[in-house]
């Protein structure tokens, strides 16, 4: 495993996407308490608020788990960072810093593959790349997709947007997409036994598929709670409480104590709202299956409410371009998961690792036990 040149431009990119989304966000809240719209502005602000809360407190947990028995002095001053959220900040600099040194001041003699190992300072690059991954994964799906949600409904209950709102939208779309395929393409340069997600298409289909089915989805939970909130809310409820029991029943073994792994579980139960994760890095074909077959139900479910039971909504000038959106985008996700697994997923479209690197990966298992437990494509 290397940290190349191209890793640390990606990480450069990572930041100044989370900077935007940051930036975005206020801008469209101060925009609506300007307005006088305060029940919207601090909607929006709960949203990145408990987000933050919960990605700090993730953050503040690995740390302590990555330094065993640290400084007390050390630990207050983590703790701090992390109690002023600015914990992925912090996780920014250590990769930045420790990416630079692998990609730009390698030498012949100290940072070369010896064995099938990657030398310290590549490996302390891309397990810093990781864990920040896996913290914009949280930070996706517990804030920047029910933010949109609420952008997509605000925009068509009123018909009538902003720039603002058209700028945190895009930016937010944006960050979704980039943040699954960074944490695919973090997830398997971490895990040595596993085949790299490398290429062009096998990335471009995999985006593509997040994004077309994610962007459905999306669309149709806010023509739900155009057509009632609290339907909209009990629904979400019950798709977050399936997400939890099947979470439930994998036995997950992400954290090391029974308080982070309850938490852990509940945020996998949000995230199996809006998409399928494998949380157990096993064989998915049937549990995906009948996820998006469900997802495909529902949204046309949607849609017949839609057309039969609230013809008020269907008068509107945007239903049209919606609910053709939503059709078109779902089935241009269905047929790009088909081709991923049938084509592009790493196990197939990448020849298998030879026996001395699946060796060397068994080797590694305890140093990379948190990428493992986490959930897997």
């Amino acid at each position: 495993m290397t940290f190349t040149k191209w890793n640390f431009t990606m990480s450069v990119l990572g930041i100044v996407i989370y900077v935007a989304d940051i930036a975005a966000d206020i801008w469209v809240t101060s925009n609506y308490f300007c307005e006088g719209q305060y029940s919207l502005g601090i909607l929006t602000l709960v949203f990145r608020l408990l987000s933050s809360i919960i990605v700090q407190i993730f953050s503040y947990e690995w740390f302590k788990d990555d330094c065993g028995s640290p400084d007390p002095r050390k630990l207050n001053w983590i703790f701090l960072l992390h109690f002023l959220h600015g914990g992925i900040f912090t996780r920014y600099w250590f990769a930045l810093k420790n990416g630079y040194q692998a990609a730009f001041k390698q030498n012949s003699a100290g940072d070369k593959l010896i064995g099938g190992h990657a030398s310290i300072i590549h490996k302390c690059a891309i397990d810093a790349v990781t864990d920040i991954s896996m913290l914009r994964v949280f930070k996706t799906f517990l804030e920047t997709t029910p933010q949109l949600i609420l952008q997509i409904y605000i925009l068509m209950e009123h018909d009538k947007a902003t720039f603002s709102q058209y700028a945190s939208i895009i930016t937010s779309f944006s960050s979704i997409s980039w943040s699954t395929l960074d944490y695919q393409i973090s997830l398997r340069k971490s895990v040595p036994d596993k085949n790299q997600f490398s290429g062009v298409s096998p990335k471009l289909i995999y985006l593509l598929y997040k994004l077309f089915t994610l962007a459905s989805w999306i669309l149709s939970i806010a023509l739900v709670t155009l057509l009632n909130i609290i339907s909209s809310i009990f629904l979400l409820i019950f798709l977050w409480t399936l997400g939890f029991s099947w979470t439930l029943k994998q036995h997950t073994t992400f954290c090391t104590s029974k308080g982070m792994e309850f938490l852990y579980r509940t945020v996998v139960g949000i995230i199996l709202i809006f998409t399928f994760f494998n949380v157990k890095g096993e064989k998915t074909k049937m549990c995906i299956s009948s996820y998006y077959a469900t997802h495909v139900l529902v949204t046309l479910g949607i849609m017949c409410v839609c057309l039969f039971w609230k013809t008020s909504v269907t008068e509107e000038s945007y239903f049209t371009f919606v609910s053709i959106t939503i059709v078109l985008t779902l089935g241009l996700g269905i047929i790009c998961l088909i081709v991923y697994y049938m084509v592009f997923h790493p196990t197939i479209y990448f020849k298998q690792e030879s026996a001395s690197d699946k060796v060397d990966g068994e080797r590694e298992k305890e140093e990379i036990s948190r990428i493992r437990n986490f959930i897997m494509e």
